[in-house]
This record gives structure tokens, sequence and C-alpha cells, in this order.
């Protein structure tokens, strides 16, 4: 009886999931944020969505709930709307809403905005850790001063949270160098590619298009075409490669800010007989599809603190090649489930000369990847309602400390992301009322609740 109790409290459970990014915005965490929602209410829980206004969304098919506070729209030059976390008319719909618990996905203007719902509804708040904020930083914000103050607001901004997860211990590494001195919980994502390869015929159908003759190794990359992916570790070994009369064929999936620098380096590096750029790839058939193709998966990235690309090529039965030490690579044996390498050119050519040439060898790791490697979001999502209860009954027993701080804190956290906008407006085109939005974004939430 006890079982059942526990099954149904996981059933009829609320949970407002918030997120800087969400569709039509794509990517990872994006992605993290919609299977949540997905899998929550597939399980009868009952999800709610918060993020930023986006003048191309369109949530009227939506089977749950997605909120949207104002944003300032800036996807021409940094690919996001960003949020200003104050907004009184979002924050009634969720005092009415009888949230059980608030699961923050960004430590910026989502995790201020539960924060400031934390004022208004008695429930724990939770903030996972995704990705490697102070790299983020350094590319968005120039100067060591604006960047450590930045830094240091998303630390406190987190450090506020009831309960912190993260998606790897690289990650929760990487959040204490930062200055995070509490807690934190590993909690894997999963991936929403079915494991299993696809019927092979299906398989040669949709990725006919690009016309790879049989018998030639295929290398496939699948992420943001930014620099510090390690984009230019793969171009310079398969460089090297050619050099060697070795043939091949490279293929990235999926778009970013560096793009046309990458396709420039490609071209000088002489490598435009053999690398291939399709764009992203929605279709998740069609991705598996790639992932089925492709000999190897090249993942040279210090960046990543979980590496989703890693387990939905896993799910494919297709072996990764990764960083030694990276948080890509937890979990990978070198030469079992995986192959790893130094970071640097000349390792990966190595290890793409030998064993990216002994097909057989890697059919054997691919299926030690599928079978080590490979989460599903269903299994995933089990995991995390588990946690959603425990952390729910703690808070009602007290046994969370009062972290609700006051509003001078968030003027101060505030403040900061100003100057951070203002700053940033010099290199990139945001627009110069922003400071006065946010400003007039946190009077409105002062008049309204304070």
């Amino acid at each position: 009886m006890k079982n059942d109790t526990q099954e149904n409290s996981k059933l009829d459970m609320k949970v407002c999931l918030l997120n800087d990014s969400y569709p039509p915005i794509i990517d990872g965490v994006a992605n993290t944020v919609v299977n949540y929602a997905k899998h929550i209410l597939d399980k009868g829980g009952r999800p709610i969505v918060i993020t930023p206004e986006n003048p191309d969304a369109d949530d009227s098919g939506s089977p749950f709930p997605v909120y949207r506070y104002p944003g300032i729209d800036v996807r021409k030059t940094v690919g996001y709307v960003a949020g200003y976390p104050f907004s009184p008319a979002t924050a009634k719909r969720i005092k009415g809403s009888n949230v059980d618990i608030l699961h923050s996905h960004c430590p910026i203007s989502s995790t201020v905005f539960a924060r400031s719902m934390k004022g208004l509804i008695d429930v724990p708040l939770i903030m996972t850790y995704h990705t490697k904020f102070d790299i983020d930083i350094a590319n968005a914000v120039k100067g060591k001063l604006l960047q450590d103050s930045a830094i240091a607001a998303l630390v406190n901004n987190i450090s506020a949270c009831d309960e912190v997860w993260v998606v790897s211990d690289g990650a929760g590494k990487n959040l204490q160098s930062l200055g995070y001195e509490g807690d934190y919980i590993v909690m894997e994502n999963g991936v929403d590619i079915p494991r299993g390869r696809l019927a092979e015929n299906l398989t040669r159908k949709l990725t006919a298009k690009a016309g790879i003759p049989k018998g030639v190794p295929v290398y496939l990359f699948v992420g943001r075409l930014m620099w510090y992916k390690g984009i230019r570790i793969i171009l310079d070994a398969l460089a090297g490669l050619k050099s060697q009369g070795l043939d091949f064929r490279m293929v990235f999936i999926g778009g970013g800010q560096d793009t046309e620098e990458i396709k420039a380096y490609n071209t000088k590096l002489k490598l435009d007989d053999k690398v291939m750029f399709l764009g992203p790839v929605y279709d998740r058939t069609e991705l598996s599809a790639w992932y089925c193709r492709a000999d190897l998966f090249l993942f040279p990235s210090n960046f990543d603190t979980n590496g989703l690309v890693v387990r939905e090529a896993a799910a494919c039965s297709l072996p990764s090649v990764l960083i030694s030490g990276s948080c890509a690579a937890e979990g990978v044996t070198h030469g079992r489930n995986g192959f790893l390498i130094d970071e640097s050119a000349a390792s990966l050519a190595v290890m793409l000369a030998t064993a990216g040439s002994d097909i057989q060898r890697l059919k054997k790791v691919g299926k030690a990847a599928a079978d080590e490697l490979y989460i599903s979001w269903p299994q995933a999502i089990d995991k995390a309602i588990e946690r959603y209860q425990v952390v729910i009954d703690r808070y009602k027993q007290g046994l969370y400390p009062k972290k609700t701080k006051p509003l001078d804190e968030y003027l101060k956290f505030q403040g900061t992301l100003m100057d951070v906008i203002s700053s940033s407006s010099k290199l990139i085109d945001i627009p110069k009322n922003a400071p006065k939005l946010l400003a007039e974004g946190i009077r409105s939430f002062v008049d309204t609740y304070l």
C-alpha cells in the first residue's frame, strides 16, 4: 500500500520548469526542458513551463501550459531572447496554479524569476547546472572585473536554491571552481532517440543526399558549430589524414556563431572534398540515420558538461572519440565503450588512422556504448520525480535552511545584469533600451508584491 501511495503522489505532482531558452529556440537545455515536461506529463504529472517571450513562438498546440514573461529580442546577434525576470502577470498565474516544486534549468533570469516566486508560494526550488557558464560569460563579456561580477552574481543565485543538481560530476566540479560551496546531486539527462539501429535501407535513403561512397570511413559531429567544441582539433586532424593519402568523409550537423569561420578554415585546409556541413537536422529519425551511417562520432570538447550527443550516438551503437578527463567522457573506458584521446589534433589523427579503420572493432565498441552509456528520458525522469518527492518532503519538514534573500540582493543581481548588457551592447546589437526595460520590470515587481 505504501508503494501505491508514493506512486500516486508522484503522478499528482505539479512541476514548474523554468529556462531562458525554449522552442522555437532549440539548444541542449531547451530540449531538456521539453523532455522533462513531456515525460512528466506522460507519467501523470502536471508540468508548467516558464520562459521569456519570443516573437516566433506558438504555444497553442502545447499539451501543457507555457507561460512567457517579457524579454528583449537579441536573436540576430546571440540567438536568444533575453528575459527580465520581474513579471507580476506571470507570477500571479503561477501563484494560482498550486505548484508543488520549482525547477530552474538556467542560473540567470530563470532562477531570479523562480526566487522571486518563492516569496509568493511556499515551495522548494531546484536548480540544474547544465553548462560551463564561465566560458559563456568570457565569450560574451569583455573585461575581467565585469566577468568576475557576473560569475559572483551567478554563484550567489545558485546558492540561494534549496537543492542543486548537475548533469555530471565534471559539471559539479566546474561549479565549485566558480566559488560555489554547497552540495550538489548528479542527475543525468536522458536522450530522446530510442535505442536501436534503423533499418539499413532507411538509413541509406535518409543520408543519400550526401553522396558518400561505399567503403569510406564516415565521421560525424553533432552540435553547435563553435570553436570551443573542439572543431579545430577535428579539422586539423582530418587535414593530417588527407596528407597521408587516407580517404574519409566528415559530416558536421548543427549551426552556430562560428559557422562561417569554421567553413573558411575548412576551405583553407583544402578539405572541401572531404567535409560537408549539413546545418541543423531537427527530424529525429533523420538524425538517427546519420548516427547509424557514421563509423565514429567525433566530440573532442572540453566545454560540454554532459554530452547528450554522445548518448544519442550510443543509442545507435555508434562509438565516440572524446578527450580523456572531459565531462563528456565520464563513464567511458578507452577501447571498451568509446575512445579517449589527448586534447590535440595529433592524438585524434593517430586514433583515426588506427582504430578508425577497423570497422569490426568499432561495431564491438559501439555495442558496448549502447549497453553501458545509453539512458532514456523515461529512465531519467523516473529518477528526477523520485528526487522531487524527497525534496518536497524535506522542505515540508523544514530541513532546508531559509534562503530567501531581501530585495537588495535582487537589485544588486539585476544591476550586474544591466552592467553586462550595457557593456555587451558596445560589441553586439543589443537594444539600447534594455537597461530601462529591466529597471521597469524591477519597479513593477516591487510595486506589486512588496
